[in-house]
């Protein structure tokens, strides 16, 4: 069972994404909070795994909400949960940490396949904000360093950034799961990172995927 955490000022808002979470047997919402202003206290007492993160919010905002998580439980994911969909607000979160970028406009089903494909080592975003991040990589002149990744290892780390779940990389490059998992960590080993959050800003980093304009 994974302990969730949600922080959300709309008090509307925020018993929906409790409601929806209670309906599944994997999750259970251990706290509620409208803002980070106790934040590492927060982590302590919901004994907390998985954290939904609003941006804006009175007092201590989502941005330095996963700053101190990070800093303090870097094992606990984080994954946003906002209506901005800015180059700023996007970046300032993936640099504080965050390990997935999510619009309040995901459908429900959306919403709960990203929480799991993140509890499994997966960087979800929406599509929107993966495009907004791929411009912006696209247009860096980075030094060209493939790290002697394979031909599949490259089309499975491509997935990846994209936002594809396991499942989805899986049924594109008709394999199992568990090969995918197996490709995931060679090239976990090959970028010397530890999760799929890591590969992903190393791959965009160092411009190891290649997109067509």
């Amino acid at each position: 069972m994974t302990n969730v955490v949600i922080y959300e000022d709309n008090i509307r808002l925020q018993q929906s994404l409790e409601l929806l979470l209670s309906g599944s047997t994997e999750l259970r919402v251990t706290g509620t909070f409208a803002n980070c202003d106790n934040v590492i206290v927060n982590m302590e007492t919901c004994d907390a795994h998985l954290v939904v993160m609003d941006i804006d919010m009175p007092g201590v905002n989502g941005i330095d909400g996963v700053k101190k998580i990070k800093s303090s439980y870097p094992e606990i994911k984080v994954i946003m949960h906002t209506v901005f969909d800015d180059d700023n607000r996007i970046f300032e979160c993936l640099c504080a940490g965050a390990d997935g970028y999510l619009l309040k406009n995901t459908s429900p089903i959306k919403f709960i396949e990203a929480l799991d494909d993140l509890i499994h080592g997966g960087a979800p975003m929406s599509p929107f904000v993966a495009q907004k991040v791929f411009q912006f990589f696209r247009q860096k002149q980075m030094p060209d360093n493939d790290f002697n990744l394979t031909v599949r290892e490259k089309a499975v780390l491509e997935l990846l950034v994209k936002g594809n779940s396991y499942k989805m990389i899986a049924s594109v490059c008709t394999i199992s799961i568990d090969t995918v998992k197996r490709h995931l960590q060679n090239i976990y080993h090959k970028l010397h990172v530890s999760c799929g959050t890591e590969a992903v800003a190393k791959a965009l980093r160092h411009k190891i995927i290649r997109f067509e304009d």
